[in-house]
């Protein structure tokens, strides 16, 4: 439609008359909010009436009428259930004539003085109105704000992004036409924001092209209304937009929970179990059913040489220290090359090397364990000078072999661990150790792919066992 015809769906003639009755009600008008609507709606029939509408261009047209209409539409409800039903007419008369202006099926005018264009019980939020036209941000920003809403304004896209970067925002009203940064740019840096593009921008323009409007849908506009806007679908399409906002608030602030509670969960039970079950706990439905498999794996025994004694000499608040000091460093290192603790005993660490986490060098791995182990010792050692606490040395045990590697308990209270002969073995090797000794079993060195470290210390037989135990110390350097 060109600017012509544009104007003549709304002759100046209209105009005049709709002033002149309007300039006659302001008499009459005795509620302070109706005196300045139709003041502010005379303003805008005014520019009406004076610009030559026939220079202008479609968008400018568009721009001027949208702010009549606009505050026609509010000042419609103000009289509602009044006596100025000559007024009424004449403002329903003008709702009709603009809403002529645009060929799209949202063009509907309104039937009667009785139309209700705000919504009833709508959702309420933060709207960012951004349009370079005074005219249009007034009448917007009064109109939403009947309604409960917040509303901000930026008249440009520059400070728009400004707004939206120091302001809680729920929804953007974005006109396409303005200098500087115009709408489409600021779309595309809003949309390019993670921060920013979970909300909604519904475009309001004056240019009715579907190129123009396929390419904001495409550039991530969630709506596209054309001026002169219809109040009722401008609503509409704002709670639908405030409804996508809050539930998209509501998921990341309910992913933000379900983080929190995984990272706690981590945390408490990543103090009692290796990070691997808690990972099977967490992200495999199977976690947590009881049972087991048979896996080939290394198990390590170390404890305290003497540590029976040392309680006996020492406060209980010492004890606990040096306990705490010394789990903590061996903790430490076992983790650190992928073993799975199965339980503390007193002063004895019980570890696991292969399971749950397969690795296919779990002798090894057992190994250059137990030899950083012995030699974190001499620091636990240097610790305890400045503590006031006892020297203290470790032995070490190693055993490779199959087990049973499960959950294992009932419904009520189960741990994943480990049964099978090869741990009874482990634990009689290891009554065998001498301070700073670390001894393997003959099934442990023939996994391990070099030897040259070890001494054969002969067979044993060990208690409960019905053949003897061959074992092998590891030479490592103090």
């Amino acid at each position: 439609m060109s600017s012509a015809s544009t104007a003549t769906a709304l002759s100046t003639q209209r105009i005049v008359e709709l002033s002149e009755l309007l300039q006659h009600s302001l008499a009459s008008l005795d509620n302070a909010d109706l005196l300045e609507e139709s003041t502010l709606l005379a303003r805008s029939l005014s520019a009406l009436k004076t610009n030559n509408t026939q220079t202008l261009s479609r968008h400018d047209l568009l721009n001027h009428y949208t702010s009549a209409c606009g505050y026609a539409e509010i000042l419609l409800e103000e009289l509602d259930n009044t006596t100025q039903e000559a007024l009424q007419h004449g403002l329903t008369e003008l709702v009709a004539a603009i809403r002529e202006l645009s060929a799209t099926p949202e063009a509907v005018a309104k039937a009667s003085p009785s139309y209700k264009s705000e919504p009833r019980n709508a959702n309420v939020g933060s709207i960012l109105v951004v349009d370079d036209q005074n005219d249009n941000r007034a009448v917007l920003k009064r109109l939403l704000s009947r309604v409960g809403h917040t509303v901000y304004t930026a008249d440009s896209g520059e400070a728009a992004l400004e707004h939206l970067n120091s302001q809680s925002i729920d929804v953007v009203l974005l006109d396409l036409s303005m200098p500087g940064m115009g709408g489409k740019t600021a779309l595309t840096k809003i949309k390019a924001d993670p921060k920013l593009r979970s909300i909604p921008v519904i475009v309001i323009s004056g240019h009715q092209e579907l190129d123009s409007v396929i390419e904001c849908i495409t550039a991530g506009a969630d709506d596209y209304l054309f001026k002169p806007f219809n109040s009722v679908l401008l609503h509409a399409r704002i709670a639908a937009g405030l409804e996508r906002k809050q539930w998209h608030d509501r998921e990341v602030n309910y992913l933000h929970q379900l983080e929190q509670r995984e990272k706690f969960i981590r945390a408490t039970f990543g103090r009692y179990l290796t990070d691997e079950i808690v990972a099977d706990i967490l992200e495999k439905p199977e976690g947590l059913r009881l049972g087991g498999d048979l896996k080939e794996v290394t198990i390590l025994m170390a404890d305290i040489r003497g540590f029976t004694q040392l309680c006996s000499q020492m406060p209980p608040e010492q004890v606990v220290s040096l306990l705490n000091g010394y789990l903590g460093t061996m903790t430490e290192i076992i983790m650190r090359h992928n073993g799975t603790i199965d339980e503390f005993l007193g002063d004895a660490i019980l570890a696991v090397f292969g399971a749950p986490k397969d690795d296919p060098n779990h002798a090894q791995s057992a190994v250059a364990c137990s030899i950083e182990m012995q030699k974190a010792v001499a620091a636990v050692n240097r610790q305890h000078q400045t503590s006031d606490l006892p020297q203290i040395s470790t032995g070490i045990a190693i055993n490779t072999g199959t087990v049973v590697a499960g959950n294992i308990g009932s419904d009520r209270r189960a741990k994943y661990g480990f049964v099978g002969t090869p741990m009874n073995v482990t634990s009689r090797i290891e009554d065998l150790c001498e301070a700073n000794e670390i001894l393997i079993s003959e099934t442990t060195m023939q996994a391990l792919p070099n030897t040259d470290q070890l001494r054969d210390k002969g067979t044993h037989s060990l208690k409960g066992l019905g053949a003897p135990v061959r074992v092998f110390s590891v030479e490592w350097q103090h």
